[in-house]
């Protein structure tokens, strides 16, 4: 087992990181003070027929929850429900919610964690290879129909237990939309990150569990050097959103059971690589990237409108007076945040979605 100790300036927590690591949560937990009193499960439908009953064998006194797969369930409906079953299992300020799942339900429960009775802890256990990037950091939120993570929270886990086994059961989808993640945490970092991944994943099919834990342990250990300086976006943390503000703007101009989280930001991240080769004059092996997509069947969305997307871009919780802030990078490993003007954008977007039916 692998732990990488996460440093913020609210809380320090632990990430466990590592195949059959499952059974020593309990005992985690009992090291806890004050003892935890009761827990609650909140899990989803799909996670559930697959890692519930396993969670449950290591566990005593608790109860769970089960709220539908998809991002729908990050809803004011969904979170309310979770908030009345908190009450109705009687949960007190030294219980403790255990999330089991992907990012919604992290994102959800982790909310629901830092609201209901002003705020008790919680437990991230990913279930997917995308929540190895949302289970760090503390940021739980819910959507509005047409901005996603507009209304939530800072609120840091007491524990994130990152069961590795639990990635076997994920559809090659999901493989893709995680590793989108685990690439912009490559391309933020170093050339020799982005490298080893081009060179070693050349599919996401039936990978080594080495390569597996490498490729986890390398985007948490991103993530948690720019967390731990930054635990509440007031500066470099931005950078994390490198490819989110294309991203975003896919999921809600598609619809977001259309495509999955990671897809649309990789998308993104290609379009920021792109940006940033044309406004810096930089390489950045933008053609090799493409290529390198196209291998790993990252779908292209050829199809956007463009002024519907700028519209959505402004929406962006990273804005201020609708003004559109970028990440984009200087170099590998060198990130930037930019205010750029819509007109730039749109121009950047038109001509980026051009080059790429040819």
């Amino acid at each position: 087992m692998e732990v990488i100790a996460v440093n913020t300036s609210s809380k320090q927590y632990n990430v466990c990181i590592g195949f059959d690591i499952l059974n020593g949560l309990q005992s985690m937990i009992e090291g806890f003070s004050p003892k935890v009193s009761k827990i609650l499960i909140i899990t989803d439908d799909h996670v559930a027929p697959y890692y519930l009953e396993e969670v449950k064998k290591q566990l005593s006194n608790f109860d769970e929850y089960i709220i539908p797969s998809g991002e729908q369930s990050k809803s004011f409906t969904y979170y309310e429900k979770c908030l009345v079953k908190c009450f109705e299992s009687k949960l007190d300020r030294n219980s403790l919610i255990i999330a089991l799942g992907g990012g919604v339900v992290g994102d959800l429960a982790g909310f629901v964690a830092a609201t209901y009775m002003r705020g008790i802890r919680f437990v991230q256990m990913p279930t997917t290879l995308l929540a190895h990037d949302s289970a760090i950091g503390g940021k739980v939120a819910i959507n509005l129909p047409a901005a996603k993570n507009i209304v939530g929270a800072f609120y840091q886990p007491e524990l994130v237990l990152y069961e590795l086994n639990f990635l076997q059961s994920l559809p090659i989808k999901e493989w893709r939309s995680g590793f989108a993640e685990i690439i912009k945490e490559a391309l933020i970092s170093s050339k020799d990150n982005i490298s080893w991944l081009m060179n070693q994943i050349h599919h996401l099919e039936n990978l080594d569990q080495h390569v597996i834990e490498k490729c986890v342990l390398m985007g948490i250990q991103v993530k948690n050097q720019i967390v731990s300086k930054d635990e509440r976006e007031s500066g470099i943390r931005a950078y994390l959103n490198l490819g989110h503000t294309l991203g975003h703007a896919i999921e809600a101009y598609l619809g977001y059971s259309k495509t999955t989280h990671g897809e649309a930001i990789a998308f993104g991240t290609l379009f920021a690589v792109y940006m940033s080769e044309q406004l810096f004059e930089v390489d950045l092996s933008f053609q090799e990237l493409v290529q390198w997509f196209k291998q790993l069947n990252y779908p292209f969305y050829m199809d956007l409108e463009t002024e519907s997307i700028i519209q959505l871009m402004k929406q962006d919780k990273k804005n201020i007076d609708l003004k559109i802030n970028y990440v984009l990078l200087k170099d590998f490993g060198k990130p930037i945040l930019c205010e750029l003007d819509e007109h730039v954008i749109k121009e950047q977007l038109n001509r980026f979605l051009t080059m790429l039916t040819k």
